[in-house]
């Protein structure tokens, strides 16, 4: 397996804004900030998508989200949809009533995504896609990865991990049809394996709603169908990795097929360091609730940020200012840098794997 270069992203998010002045952080969400100004009359609420797709949602991306807004001082409601498209636009129309000023939503399909930030916009509340952009929708910014860099990562991943010149059947298991991030990361993993005539795609298939139990039966499919010739799995995030390396050890192959993946969650850098999975990709809920929170706290001040980027929505034919951060390709070279990062705890990771973070230097 070849070296890939660390380079966790720091400093400066690109935003042209700043928190100075908003007063004393709160101990409570839903009650009111100690702090001044226009910060201080505004209401920031967060409607997360679900726990199924990823556990980052609960793990990481609230608690970031919440110390963020704690350390702006505003007030701010952080729900989750638990996948119910239904549900988050009763979420959203509590916090609209509610009096939030800014919505910032992870959409579960553009056409429900794109209704509840119209309801937003005709309240004159601002919008903010995170993580997920809304197509056809009218959100004001989107706060994401790279998401095209995020499937070249997975890309160059596999193809380190299979070896360039080597003859391969490989396989891909994509994140939901109705997630556009998961057609960018698709993209990403094409740009790079296609151009590397040694791999042919034996099967190719979108797992919807990211459901793990699907990723399951379908890669198993997918192995049958080919015999157990199957040589490399890109699969679009640790879940699906899981879902494939399960097949894959029922079989007494795990280990022997790369499987990449994304989210560094605690089971997928486990995978990692157990040789069953080829690697994955480390976004930073931190880095990637900063952006929002500064975003936020922007538009709730009356400001305009300024993003450093912009992403085409197809669908609704407009650009959208964007804030996108850099993704790390992780392995097991340097998933310490995951917890050194705060991505993940070593009393978590190293559970029943403490020979393997010793050997690969973790404490």
């Amino acid at each position: 397996m070849k070296r890939m270069p660390v380079v966790l992203a720091a400093g400066s998010l690109g935003l042209a804004l700043t928190l100075t002045g908003c007063g004393s952080s709160s101990d409570s969400g839903d009650s009111g900030s100690g702090g001044s100004g226009a910060a201080a009359d505004a209401k920031i609420g967060v409607i997360l998508p679900d726990t199924e797709s990823s556990v980052r949602w609960e793990t990481a991306d609230r608690p970031a989200l919440e110390a963020a807004f704690k350390d702006a001082g505003v007030d701010y409601d952080i729900q989750n949809a638990q996948g119910d498209a239904t549900q988050m636009q009763k979420i959203a129309d509590s916090m609209i009533t509610s009096g939030v000023t800014v919505l910032a939503i992870v959409n579960l399909d553009n056409a429900s995504g794109a209704a509840i930030e119209e309801k937003a916009k005709n309240q004159g509340i601002a919008t903010i896609d995170y993580d997920r952009l809304t197509l056809g929708g009218s959100a004001s910014y989107y706060v994401s990865y790279d998401n095209e860099k995020v499937g070249e990562l997975q890309g160059e991943g596999l193809q380190n991990c299979l070896g360039q010149d080597t003859k391969a059947n490989i396989v891909y298991l994509n994140g939901s049809p109705d997630d556009s991030n998961a057609t960018a990361f698709a993209k990403g993993a094409h740009t790079v394996l296609d151009a590397n005539s040694n791999y042919k795609v034996v099967a190719e298939q979108a797992v919807p709603g990211w459901d793990n139990t699907q990723a399951t039966k379908i890669f198993e499919q997918m192995y049958t169908e080919n015999n157990g010739k199957i040589d490399g799995v890109l699969a679009a995030n640790d879940g699906l990795g899981g879902s494939a390396i399960s097949i894959l050890q029922k079989n007494g192959v795990a280990g022997k097929v790369p499987v990449t993946g994304q989210d560094a969650t605690v089971q997928g850098l486990q995978d990692i360091l157990a040789g069953t999975q080829c690697m994955t990709v480390y976004k930073s809920a931190k880095q990637e609730a900063g952006a929002l929170a500064d975003l936020a706290i922007g538009l709730a001040k009356g400001d305009e940020p300024k993003a450093d980027g912009s992403v085409t929505d197809s669908e609704g034919k407009r650009d959208v200012p964007a804030v996108l951060l850099d993704p790390v390709a992780v392995t097991k070279d340097n998933v310490k840098a995951v917890i050194d990062d705060g991505g993940a705890t070593a009393a978590d990771v190293c559970k029943g794997f403490e020979k393997e973070c010793t050997d690969a230097g973790i404490k």
